[in-house]
């Protein structure tokens, strides 16, 4: 099939997006290539098209999660095979999984980037015919990116294993230093660069100083008819504040990675389909939801960097039409950020502490532990060791940096299981133990294939089927699991720690210090960006894409900066026609001020009177008993 057969196939368009076929020309031409393309650019697309043309395997390489399920789903709708490996699966899982990519028809392999530090996949990957190798959020493996992932700096690893397929690195947002930074890490060679301007012309940036942020908060939604996004930093704030929305009498919800699957799906699909109005979310809120009718984005607090501002305000307006990305500062958010970074980042010896607290909390021994992976409730570990959260989370940042574990927030992974036993010796158990017979025939029943995947389960609906309760459910499957009749894993949506190697010792435990000491002065200059944004008087789109190096971009004419100078403007233009006005009417009769005000036609009365007001003082008319004249010293 062309590319556009493909694409008419299994997306149902006729054309691509801009960009996007040459992009996906230059894979097919074994050229490794960066793509820059902004939020909802349709990256995925710029891969998965040429890996459904030729023979083989794609590996996508991705660190977030949820994206990364959502697309293999997205992927088996349109009858594509695609399996994902992330933390939180069992080692058999993922042998199946790898397995499927070798000989059967898998033709995309989603992993996330601490999975390339395994010896299984990356023995696994040696043997499949891989045809590409995607790299999503590609800033993630440059140190001076927002978001550094260290994991990422092994994905360069897989070219050893496949040296002659071409790696697409994808990102929407980086700046000059990253771009170059990411083609050296991954070892570009022959290397082709698309760049789409950052540039969006119908949105219009606003930054509104304000100590009265909750007034803002209301005003917008009440001038800006459409759904939004109101992006907030901590979980509790977006419940405080959707209710406060409700409150007032505006449609809202919140959303965060702590809330369960089915809450968050069931929160996102009402706000798509304007339902709800407004959503208000931590960062975990966005990616990969292509709502194009957004209007408006509110940032209630300082975001961490201009690339996470320009992406998260660039959910607004993907229907090319108007929208607003609106940031909410005042002086409280300097001191507050300086605050933030001087808690942020832990020294060496806590980094160690962290590290050391970690292992015991799951009674890890020295030496062991390598390959493990454990669902890490950070509210009891924090308070059981009596640690700061942000720090924490930072150390175990570093503790990645180090290859000594890898850290995922928030992973959730649905109940799935899969027969360990073949059908006859299935057949003989229930012979054998009449009492199952029953509730393993509905198993069968309700999911087919298990006998050679994880399939994925729903306890809820096991049960009706059953006519049993789900905790009877849940403890029937505990019970064969046990029985080694099937491998039973529950669902899980907490943070997970992977353990790549076994526990250290102290004395052989390293942290580089340089390596903190570099992130700090990192995060300092994103901030700092950020500050600078919000403080200055110059063109917000011009600001913005000057950071992404796109020096001579002309002014927007739609943010707030620039409709104060329109404003300005006008206001001098409509000043001299007053000013003009007044004088040849005094010239040619006198005036009371009232019959002056009114026999004038520029402007509003109020501006007619400030001008007035304005001549007056510059002496350049005078009051003669109740009659207003010019002064003939000035004409």
């Amino acid at each position: 099939m062309t590319l556009h057969e493909i694409l008419k196939q299994y997306w149902n368009h006729d054309t691509f997006r801009p960009m996007q076929e040459e992009i996906i020309r230059s894979v097919l031409l074994g050229h490794d290539t960066l793509a820059l393309l902004p939020t909802g650019g349709g990256k995925s697309v710029c891969f998965q098209v040429p890996a459904l043309a030729k023979e083989g395997i794609c590996i996508v390489v991705s660190p977030l999660i949820a994206l990364m399920k959502d697309q293999v789903e997205n992927l088996k709708a349109k009858g594509i095979e695609a399996v994902s490996i992330v933390s939180g699966m069992s080692k058999r899982e993922i042998d199946i999984a790898l397995d499927n990519c070798i000989y059967g028809q898998v033709k995309f392999l989603y992993l996330s980037p601490e999975r390339l530090l395994s010896e299984l996949a990356r023995e696994r990957i040696s043997y499949m015919n891989v045809n590409l190798i995607a790299v999503d959020e590609a800033h993630c493996i440059s140190q001076w990116g927002y978001d550094f992932r260290p994991p990422y700096l092994h994905i360069a690893d897989l070219r050893e294993l496949h040296p002659n397929v071409p790696v697409l690195a994808l990102t929407a947002t980086a700046t000059a230093e990253v771009r170059q930074d990411i083609q050296q890490k991954l070892l570009f060679k022959n290397a082709q660069v698309f760049q789409k301007s950052f540039e969006r012309k119908n949105i219009s940036y606003v930054v509104q100083n304000t100590e009265d942020k909750f007034r803002k908060l209301l005003d917008i939604p009440r001038g800006v008819k459409g759904s939004g996004i109101v992006y907030v930093r901590t979980r509790r704030e977006t419940a405080d504040i959707a209710k406060f929305y409700l409150d007032n009498g505006i449609s809202a919800d919140f959303y965060h990675a702590g809330l369960e699957a089915g809450q968050r799906s069931k929160r996102q699909e009402s706000w798509k389909n304007n339902q709800t109005q407004i959503i208000v979310a931590t960062n975990a809120f966005g990616m990969g939801i292509d709502k194009p009718d957004v209007r408006f984005v509110i940032h209630k607090d300082m975001p961490e960097s201009l690339e996470a501002y320009y992406q998260e305000a660039g959910r607004a307006g993907r229907d090319e039409q108007k929208a607003y990305g609106v940031l909410l500062y005042n002086r409280a958010d300097r001191l507050r950020e300086q605050k933030k970074f001087e808690g942020s980042f832990p020294a060496v010896a806590e980094v160690k502490q962290v590290y050391h607290h970690l292992a015991n909390y799951y009674s890890l021994a020295y030496e062991a532990g390598e390959g493990l992976s454990f669902d890490l409730d950070l509210g009891d570990f924090c308070s059981r060791f009596k640690l700061d959260s942000i720090k924490t989370i930072n150390a175990l940042k570093f503790l990645e940096q180090g290859d000594y574990l890898s850290f995922n927030e928030s992973v959730f992974l649905p109940s799935r299981f899969r027969f360990e036993v073949s059908n006859e010796e299935l057949y003989n158990f229930q012979i054998q133990n009449p009492g199952w017979d029953a509730f393993i025939k509905t198993i069968l029943r309700s999911y087919g294939g298990a006998f050679d995947n994880y399939v994925s389960i729903r306890e809820f609906d096991l049960s009706r089927r059953s006519n049993l309760n789900v905790q009877q459910v849940i403890e029937g499957l505990k019970q064969l699991d046990e029985y080694k009749i099937l491998s039973y894993r529950q669902q899980t949506d907490m943070p997970q720690v992977t353990w790549l190697k076994p526990r250290q010792h102290a004395n052989v435990l390293y942290i580089n210090k340089k390596l903190i000491d570099e992130r700090k002065a990192t995060y300092l200059k994103k901030i700092e960006a950020v500050f600078f944004y919000a403080e200055n008087k110059k063109c917000r789109s011009q600001m913005l894409l000057t950071y992404f190096d796109e020096q001579d971009a002309e002014k927007c004419g739609v943010c707030d900066v620039c409709l104060e100078e329109k404003r300005q403007k006008n206001a001098a233009e409509i000043f001299d026609d007053i000013t003009s006005e007044i004088i040849q009417l005094l010239h040619s009769s006198v005036y009371d001020l009232a019959s002056l005000v009114s026999s004038a036609r520029s402007g509003t009365e109020k501006e007619r009177l400030a001008a007035i007001r304005q001549l007056l003082d510059a002496g350049k008319i005078k009051f003669s008993g109740e009659k207003l004249v010019i002064s003939q010293d000035h004409y």
